[in-house]
């Protein structure tokens, strides 16, 4: 069992949680995540670590309500109990100093991108971060990321704040006015991965991204997680979740996120349902 130390909305229907952990608050390390049960009949969802304190042994996750279990945990309050935490898990981020880097993070990807910029940052490197979403209102960590970034870039799909366009868009200004950058880190929604990866392709700039594949175990036996790299079958529980951005058949990641949509819509809505009806 794991504690619920803290809860916060951080925007509309995107939450914070501090969660009690002190083994994974000691282990974890940039990039790695957990995954998380909250009963006996409930998914396993993986989330990744935003942030620990070791001190206080607890783990901060963020999320996003898109489906049943995301939907249940929003409903979860301070000093309630979540039935299994797993972790850490997945490979860390190869930090080291590579000079400049730039970290790009779509929609909740900000989250997940936070913590390897801040562990790129410590270990010497020129960090530029680019975050946005679809407007200001969605926007979040933008204060986080600005304390442990040498220049942050915001983007809004509606103009409504920041570089008006996407965040591919705002990394493809840089490149065309002949910024020197030596890797770059961009985690999202899918799409968004898949145009970082493509515009920085023909500068032969490494590209990681951070793959959202469905996942059961965690182990690398159910095979869920499964994508292609490379043109080589990977599970991203153990063999990522980072891989080479030029790599990936996003295309083939996209159709296996789309397999069970329907399955989950009707989860969720009979969820909402029992909610509003007490």
């Amino acid at each position: 069992m794991a504690k619920i130390l803290k809860k916060e909305v951080i925007s509309d229907g995107i939450f914070r949680m501090d969660i009690e952990a002190p083994e994974i608050a000691r282990r974890r390390k940039a990039g790695q995540f957990v995954i998380l049960r909250l009963n006996e009949k409930g998914e396993r969802i993986p989330l990744t670590i935003v942030d620990s304190n070791p001190e206080e042994g607890s783990i901060t996750i963020i999320f996003q309500v898109v489906g049943h279990t995301t939907a249940l945990l929003s409903h979860l309050i301070e000093g309630e109990e979540i039935l299994d935490l797993q972790g850490p898990l997945g490979n860390p981020t190869e930090i080291k100093n590579y000079g400049h880097a730039v970290c790009i993070g779509g929609g909740v990807g900000v989250g997940v991108v936070y913590p390897i910029t801040k562990a790129l940052k410590e270990s010497g490197n020129r960090v530029t971060s680019i975050i946005g979403a679809r407007s200001k209102d969605l926007l979040i960590l933008e204060k986080e990321m600005a304390a442990i970034s040498d220049r942050l870039i915001v983007t809004t799909d509606d103009g409504s704040y920041g570089f008006r366009g996407f965040v591919s868009q705002a990394l493809a200004e840089l490149l065309e006015k002949g910024e020197k950058i030596d890797c770059v880190f961009a985690i999202g929604p899918v799409p968004m991965m898949k145009a970082v990866s493509e515009c920085t392709r023909p500068y032969g700039i490494k590209t990681y991204v951070s793959l959202n594949a469905i996942m059961v175990d965690g182990t690398g036996m159910c095979g869920a997680c499964r994508v292609s790299v490379g043109e080589q079958t990977k599970f991203t529980c153990v063999d990522g979740p980072e891989f080479d951005g030029h790599e990936v058949d996003f295309d083939l990641l996209m159709k296996r996120l789309r397999m069970y949509c329907e399955q989950e819509r009707v989860s969720y809505e009979r969820n909402q349902c029992r909610c509003q009806n007490g």
